[in-house]
C-alpha cells in the first residue's frame, strides 16, 4: 500500500502538470469564442502620412489590420509577404495598416528601414488599441470590411503572397 501511494505521488504530479497542458493547447479549447465576423471594428485613432486619421477615415476600403512587433520573429518573417500583399490589393480600395507595440522608436524606425515596408504603420507602444481589439499575441490580424465591421481574426503569421490568400483577397475586394 506504501509503494502504490509513493507511486501515486511520484507520478502524480507530472501527469496532472501534462494532462493540464493537453486541455489547455488542443485546438478545441479555443471553439467556445464567439465569432467576431459581423462585429464593428473597434475605432481608433492614428497618423497616416504624417496627418491624424481614425479607423472611420478608412471607410469604403478593405483594411488589414496587423498588429506586429520588430522583436517578434514571426511578424519579421511575414513582412515581405505583407508587402506584397499590400502591392496585390492597394489599387483595389484596399490596404494593410501595421500597428506596431514597439516601445523603441529607433529600433521601429530601423526595421521599417531594413525591411522596406511599404504599407502604412502606426507605433502604438502603449498597446492601447491591440488591447483595444483583443490581440493576445504577435502577429496578429483583423480584416475589416468597406463597411467598418470585422470580417475575419487571424492569429499567427501568415503567406500573405501565397496563392490561396490572394484568391481569398480576390474574392473580398470582388464584393462592392
Amino acid at each position: 500500500m506504501d509503494n502504490l501511494i509513493r507511486k501515486l505521488f511520484t507520478w502524480g504530479g507530472p501527469l496532472l502538470a501534462v494532462l493540464l497542458l493537453l486541455a489547455f493547447f488542443r485546438p478545441l479549447y479555443r471553439q467556445g469564442e464567439t465569432s467576431i465576423a459581423g462585429m464593428k471594428a473597434p475605432e481608433f485613432s492614428f497618423t497616416l502620412a504624417q496627418k491624424p486619421a481614425t479607423l472611420a477615415d478608412l471607410r469604403g476600403q478593405v483594411v488589414v489590420l496587423n498588429f506586429w512587433a520588430t522583436w517578434c520573429p514571426p511578424c519579421v518573417e511575414e513582412t515581405p509577404a505583407l508587402n506584397r500583399l499590400q502591392q496585390h490589393i492597394a489599387s483595389r480600395k484596399a490596404m494593410v495598416l501595421g500597428v506596431s507595440v514597439d516601445e523603441d522608436q529607433s529600433a521601429y524606425d530601423l526595421f521599417l528601414q531594413k525591411q522596406g515596408v511599404v504599407f502604412p504603420t502606426y507605433r502604438d507602444p502603449a498597446k492601447k488599441i491591440a488591447l483595444d481589439y483583443g490581440t493576445s499575441m504577435y502577429p496578429e490580424t483583423y480584416i475589416i470590411g468597406r463597411d467598418g465591421k470585422l470580417a475575419r481574426k487571424i492569429i499567427g503569421p501568415q503567406k500573405w503572397d501565397s496563392p490561396e490568400m490572394l484568391a481569398y483577397f480576390d474574392a473580398l475586394l470582388g464584393k462592392n
